[in-house]
Order: C-alpha cells, then sequence, then structure tokens
C-alpha cells in the first residue's frame, strides 16, 4: 500500500507542475520546434522512469544495442499491462509518439503531454478515422519521428505471457509506406507489478527485448502483407526464451 501511495502522490505532484511544464513547451515551440520535442521527450521519459523506480520495477534491457541510433523506427510491442507504455516509453532516446486508444486524449494533463509528444489517438470502432491516423503517423515517420504501436489492439488478460490477439497487419503501413525499419519488443512480467494484484503495486524484475530490426523494404510484397504475423512470432519467440514455455 506504502508504494502505491508514493506512486500515487509522484504523478499527481507530476501533472500538477505540468500545468507550467507544458506551456513552456509550447513557448519553446515557437522558437524551436525540435528543441520542444526534445523538451517534451525529456520531461516524459524521467516521469515514467520515476515511476518504474518508485514501483519497485527492475529492468533488464535485452537486445536494445540493436536499436538503430540515427533513424526513425517503429517500435511493436505486446500489452499486457498499463505498466507497458511506461516501462518501455521510458527507454525511449529520440522523439517518439505512441498510437493510443482515444479515450487516452480524455486524460487531464497526460493527454496534452500526449499531443506534445506527436502521439496519436485511434479509434478502433471508426476505420475511415484509424486510417487517418496510419497516414498521419506514416508523415510523422517520414519527418524522423519513431513511432510505438501495440498492434493487439487492447490489453491481452490471458494467463500466459504468450497469449497474444492477432496483431493487426494495417498499423505496419506506417513502416511500409515510410520506408522505415521495425523493431519487435517483447515485454515480460508486467503484469506482476499491478494487475495481478489490484490496486496494489509491487515490485517486480521485468524483461525488455528488443529483435533484430526488420527492414520491409527487403520484404516481397506478400511478405509485406504479412508482416505483422512475423513481428508477433519474433515476439512470441523472445517471450518464449524468458518464460520457458513453447
Amino acid at each position: 500500500m506504502i508504494r502505491l501511495i508514493i506512486v500515487v502522490l509522484f504523478i499527481v505532484v507530476f501533472l500538477t507542475v505540468s500545468l507550467i511544464l507544458i506551456p513552456i513547451g509550447y513557448l519553446i515551440g515557437l522558437f524551436d520546434m525540435k528543441a520542444r520535442d526534445r523538451y517534451s521527450q525529456a520531461m516524459i521519459t524521467w516521469a515514467f522512469s520515476v515511476v518504474g523506480f518508485l514501483s519497485g520495477a527492475r529492468i533488464t534491457k535485452k537486445g536494445f544495442d540493436k536499436v538503430p541510433k540515427d533513424e526513425a523506427v517503429l517500435f511493436v510491442a505486446n500489452h499486457r499491462s498499463m505498466f507497458d507504455i511506461v516501462l518501455l516509453y521510458a527507454q525511449m532516446f529520440r522523439p517518439t509518439g505512441i498510437v493510443s486508444k482515444k479515450e487516452i486524449k480524455m486524460v487531464p494533463v497526460f493527454g496534452w503531454w500526449m499531443k506534445l509528444m506527436h502521439c496519436r489517438f485511434m479509434d478502433r470502432d471508426d476505420m475511415r478515422q484509424s486510417l487517418q491516423v496510419i497516414l498521419e503517423c506514416i508523415e510523422e515517420a517520414k519527418n524522423g519521428f519513431s513511432i510505438l504501436i501495440y498492434p493487439e489492439g487492447t490489453r491481452t488478460k490471458g494467463e500466459s505471457e504468450l497469449d497474444m490477439l492477432p496483431f493487426k497487419e494495417g498499423s505496419f503501413k506506417i513502416a511500409t509506406k515510410a520506408g522505415i525499419r521495425i523493431v519487435p519488443v517483447a515485454i515480460h512480467n508486467t503484469r506482476r507489478i499491478l494487475e495481478e494484484h489490484f490496486p496494489l503495486i509491487k515490485g517486480s524484475d521485468v524483461t525488455i527485448s528488443f529483435a533484430d530490426p526488420i527492414d520491409p523494404r527487403e520484404l516481397g510484397k506478400d511478405e509485406q502483407k504479412h508482416i505483422g504475423a512475423r513481428c508477433r512470432e519474433e515476439i512470441i519467440r523472445m517471450l518464449s526464451e524468458e518464460t520457458g514455455e513453447c
């Protein structure tokens, strides 16, 4: 309970101070948009890192050296916990937008930060709006922004770490149309922080594994159509190495 209280208090304080920090970000953008992007990135990665630390998440990164450092990429990850976004985004080292469900846009202050960081909000029930989000992400990627997606579309609640929903192939047009590489990411053990004993927060060992980048430009048209399934299999492989399951 004490850990939960500390985390909640930090979040409340950060969101309150953000009422000053966010306008500063927009003010910086009036003179230098790239500086605004770096500012926003630094603030959120710092805040998420603190939340991870206060939550007792002990993170082990594997294959992080495989992530391209000087180009935009499409990060593709599995999704089982609210802490997936917190812990993975804290590892981002360049401006990175997240594709999130539309409800997040309405969260006070946090939704404002996400807008400042070039994030996009998708209505899964509106095909036209979803397509527009994909097109906007393609443009962001062409302009040098990495994009983080959770192509299952929602959090999975199966008992096994390998229980994953099919990946929505449409999201991968961000990579194929923008000509950027895809980095599959497997996040292991985040449910033990919160969801397994909600609302309590408990420390846990979390592994974030990064696979070799996949370049869609090197694939045939048929392979590009099923690139989501390939990424899903790669994530399952990395999770299997952590769990010992097949």
